[in-house]
């Protein structure tokens, strides 16, 4: 069993964004999770296994939109409903999830295709997140490029050289590289790179207020270490 082997501390770190436990009810009853809420809190649990085999490369998970924020995002809001819906803690409701965990990892074991288990999991999931939390557009390299240098320099100016700009600055220049590297094998100039990708960064710092935000995930994927043979929208 390759997959779902792992997942844990990714699973845990999602619990922690369900909500803050809600303040005792002796008097209240405590409902049986539905079918609805066990299909949820299984998604919750796939999501969380994806997202960290995503963090850890491995390709089959990639071939998934990522899902590190919605999924995080998403534990979040089915937890919150499951605990108002039926009255459960939230520890209650971590343990459905662990529950989950452990039973997608029994479904997988020892069957020759467990891609193929996975693949039936997040057909079910994927279209349940998208209802409730729509994907963000992806940005284009060029985009990723310049929204890149965007946060550097507004980490810099918070923070100067903390870890955290240091690490935005090596995204910054690993995207700029690729993104220059893509137009000039189109024929642009060294200037005509400069000019669209400053027009880019003015775009987007005057409509960040007035534009939905862009998958910034995405960029992330744009930066890792290049494949033979992969190519870059712009």
């Amino acid at each position: 069993m390759r997959r779902y082997r792992t997942g844990m501390e990714k699973i845990m770190l999602m619990l922690l964004a369900l909500v803050q436990p809600m303040p005792a009810d002796s008097g209240a009853e405590v409902a049986a999770l539905t079918d609805i809420h066990k299909r949820d809190l299984s998604c919750v649990a796939a999501f969380a296994i994806v997202a960290s085999e995503q963090e850890r490369g491995i390709d089959s998970a990639l071939s998934y939109p990522l899902l590190t924020e919605r999924g995080r995002t998403y534990a979040g809001q089915v937890g919150e409903r499951v605990m108002t819906e039926t009255g459960q803690t939230r520890e209650q409701v971590r343990d459905a999830i662990l529950a989950a965990v452990a039973d997608q990892q029994a479904r997988v074991k020892n069957v020759a295709e467990p891609d193929e288990v996975v693949a039936g999991e997040m057909a079910k999931c994927l279209p349940l997140l998208d209802a409730e939390l729509p994907a963000k557009p992806k940005p284009t390299l060029n985009q990723c490029a310049a929204m890149m240098q965007l946060a550097y320099e507004e980490v810099y100016r918070r923070e100067k050289l903390s870890k955290k700009a240091q690490d935005l600055k090596t995204l910054t220049f690993v995207l700029d590289s690729r993104a220059r590297e893509v137009m000039r094998a189109e024929g642009k100039s060294g200037n005509e790179s400069d000019i669209i990708l400053t027009r880019i960064r003015e775009e987007l710092s005057g409509e960040a207020k007035s534009q939905p935000a862009l998958d910034i995930d995405h960029c992330f994927a744009l930066a890792a270490p290049k494949k033979k043979d992969q190519n870059f929208e712009h």
